[in-house]
């Protein structure tokens, strides 16, 4: 009689890799079939074969495909983004807020909306006049000014995973505390795109968001194999992963420094997402078991299913009214993540 398999064996991976690889492509295929303004699927099929009728276009062609490729663009970089920095930091609760990076992004955002609308009482129309369109590019500037500023406090004092850890927090408390301070006396102009945004958010994502994320993705993914060594040695202590002739500092800054482009990029263009970060890279060492090499492919899945599957849950239940993605992440995220940590010896 044969033996079960234990987890993390070759069979169990045999049997889960085909679900793995199809999953993140049906819940895609579902979220552009399925949706708030009904289209029938042979429309559908109609506008992605190029013969669609104009209203069907704009709604799956403009609106659908665009929300779902950001979407799982969005995801790749934050589970990403927390796989690197758990690793790094040794911290399994490390993730791009924990950081500082999405605080960062935050408060740029806000000094962005805040002078666009108050710019004129100046005189100053060039700040009135500035677009929406330039918000993703205002949260990845903040967000990757917010990692600078925790490198270089780190660094002064010989740069270190605990160390980097409590910069993080402490830098991002006071950018948050910022970010809250302005908000609170802000007024009513604008502020509903500022609370769009600080939900996390998929509502109206275009094809400039795609434009704007993709460079990042590819750039990371490239990145990736380049860099895979000193991403598994610099989970071990600095006199360690010298003593193996890694150059610890140069390494770790290349790392961190993946690891907020891709955090900023992704909350500069959907918002600060949490759970999703922390979630992921957890979820994906589990489905790996024994099979370390797996754990990087597992979490850019994990990542793009989650985030596709949360904003598919979001419309289709808030309907008109929908349901921010920040918002479903943190709520299904949040018990996943404590049956995780139970889990954990």
């Amino acid at each position: 009689m044969a033996r079960p398999s234990p987890s993390g064996s070759p069979a169990r991976h045999g049997r889960l890799a085909p679900w793995l690889l199809a999953a993140p492509l049906l819940l895609a295929v579902a979220a552009i079939f399925l949706g708030v303004s009904h289209v029938a699927p042979a429309d559908v099929l109609a506008v992605l074969t190029g013969r669609g009728s104009r209203q069907a276009s704009l709604i799956i062609a403009d609106m659908r495909v665009p929300r779902v490729i950001t979407g799982i663009l969005a995801g790749i970089h934050f589970a990403l983004a927390g796989l690197l920095l758990q690793n790094i930091t040794r911290n399994p609760l490390a993730d791009p807020t924990l950081m500082g990076v999405s605080q960062g992004a935050t408060l740029a955002v806000t000094l962005f909306l805040f002078a666009t609308v108050y710019g004129s009482a100046g005189g100053s129309n060039m700040l009135y006049q500035l677009p929406v369109a330039w918000l993703p590019a205002a949260g990845l500037l903040g967000g990757l000014a917010a990692g600078a500023i925790i490198y270089v406090l780190a660094l002064r004092r010989d740069l270190g995973p605990l160390r980097i850890t409590l910069c993080g927090i402490a830098v991002g408390a006071v950018l948050h505390a910022l970010a809250i301070g302005l908000i609170t006396g802000w007024g009513s102009a604008r502020i509903e795109i500022l609370m769009e945004w600080l939900s996390g958010s998929l509502y109206a994502r275009s094809w400039e968001h795609v434009l704007f994320l993709l460079p990042f993705t590819v750039a990371g993914l490239i990145a990736l194999p380049f860099l895979h060594r000193s991403i598994i040695m610099l989970r071990f202590e600095a006199p360690v992963a010298r003593s193996f002739g890694l150059d610890y500092q140069r390494h770790f800054t290349l790392v961190l420094m993946l690891a907020c482009a891709l955090a900023a990029s992704a909350v500069g263009a959907v918002g600060p997402l949490v759970f999703v970060g922390l979630v992921v890279p957890h979820l994906a060492r589990m489905l790996a078991g024994r099979h370390g090499g797996a754990v990087l492919p597992l979490t850019i899945l994990l990542g793009a299913m989650l985030v596709t599957a949360a904003d598919l849950a979001g419309r289709l239940i808030g309907q008109a009214d929908e349901i921010p993605i920040g918002v479903v992440t943190a709520i299904g995220g949040a018990p996943i993540l404590v049956l995780l940590l139970r889990r954990l010896p």
